[in-house]
């Protein structure tokens, strides 16, 4: 037991530090031994974990998701806006997620690894809850939910490097609530709408909730 909760820390140390080092120089320039030196572990203890930079590229990648988590709630559009909110939040501070957006969106990652696969993910998930939320009858009938979310998506990831590049992502929750101001109205039923908070501060209000 002991062993394997020090290997769960183990590898959790890699992937934090491997985030850091890929957000700050891509994934061309990325090296093991810049890893190797900021989660301050030997290279076989890397290599037990990630037989590759490929490999730990990936798995960098798939940590995106779960770290977009949020309590559910009984509005589905209420739910997918503190998506984008806690996500943008956690993008200031966590270097394992800001590692994942950048290989996301980093073309120089190779064939072997699924840089598109976070964009992909995040429109399932994302599709499934607008469908609910159609039929809690919370949207406007000519929505299609598949369009709509890639929409989303694709706005999102365009936001977001548009507030790295120009304020280091400090604007990054104003915009996340801009997009969201021209995006409802579109999609939510008029009833809904003044039940809907997407305030620049909902990111903080949301994550103050969780364990």
């Amino acid at each position: 037991m002991v062993k394997q909760e020090r290997a769960v820390r183990t590898r959790r140390a890699i992937l934090e530090a491997a985030g850091a080092v890929f957000d700050e120089h891509g994934y061309t320039s990325t090296t093991i031994a810049m890893v190797l030196e900021r989660a301050d572990v030997t290279k076989g203890a890397l290599y037990f974990h990630f037989p590759s930079k490929e490999s730990l590229a990936q798995a960098v990648l798939d940590e995106q998701l779960p770290l977009g988590a949020v309590p559910p709630q009984p509005c589905k559009l209420q739910e997918i806006i503190d998506i984008t909110f806690v996500f943008g939040q956690r993008l200031l501070s966590n270097a394992l997620l800001k590692g994942s957006v950048r290989l996301t969106v980093d073309q120089s990652a190779p064939p072997g690894v699924d840089h598109s696969g976070p964009f992909r993910q995040w429109a399932d998930h994302l599709v499934e809850l607008l469908q609910q939320a159609d039929k809690q009858g919370e949207l406007l009938p000519t929505v299609q939910p598949r369009d709509t979310v890639e929409l989303l998506v694709g706005a999102f990831a365009g936001i977001q490097l548009m507030s790295r590049a120009l304020t280091d992502r400090d604007d990054l929750a104003h915009r996340i609530s801009v997009l969201w101001s021209h995006i409802l109205p579109s999609v939510a039923v008029p009833g809904l709408l003044p039940r809907i908070d997407a305030a620049p501060d909902r990111g903080p209000r949301v994550l103050a909730t969780m364990p």
